[in-house]
């Protein structure tokens, strides 16, 4: 079925994208927030963004919308469940950041410039999270091979 085999892609391409953003987003934020600087850092940004947009839907779509293996597979699954716990830490160390960068956005709109001292730990939540994505990574392919289901 080709709708299958193009969620699975769109939802793999947006995991490349994001782990790449999301990486890309704390290597701007540790370098210097001069124009160019923070250009970077809301570009890298805006692709994480969309990036998890099309992760997120995807897989819930592959995972409640009864093209993969179905929702009894999933909800009784242990990898399952670690990997929603892992996207909740990533959502929620998402929020600090997210809400950082909107109001810089504002500022630079405004011709200001934004008060940049909280972009270090800005870049360390960023590395964080691709580390949590790595970690997802390792539990969706143990998920896929059949493991985490009681038998």
């Amino acid at each position: 079925m080709v709708i299958r085999w193009l969620l699975a892609a769109f939802h793999l391409l947006a995991l490349g994208v994001g782990l790449g953003a999301v990486w890309a987003r704390g290597r701007a934020l540790r370098g210097t927030l001069d124009a160019p600087g923070l250009r970077r850092a809301f570009y890298a940004d805006s692709w994480w963004g969309v990036a998890a947009l099309v992760w997120i839907s995807t897989g819930v779509i592959r995972a409640f919308g009864g093209y993969e293996k179905g929702s009894f597979y999933y909800l009784h699954n242990h990898f399952f469940w670690a990997k929603m716990v892992l996207l909740g830490v990533i959502l929620a160390l998402e929020i600090g950041p997210m809400i950082t960068l909107i109001r810089w956005r504002s500022r630079v709109a405004r011709g200001e410039l934004p008060d940049t001292r909280a972009a270090s730990g800005m870049a360390v939540v960023s590395f964080v999270q691709a580390g949590l994505v790595v970690l997802m990574v390792l539990a969706a392919t143990g998920m896929a091979r059949g493991y985490g289901v009681p038998r």
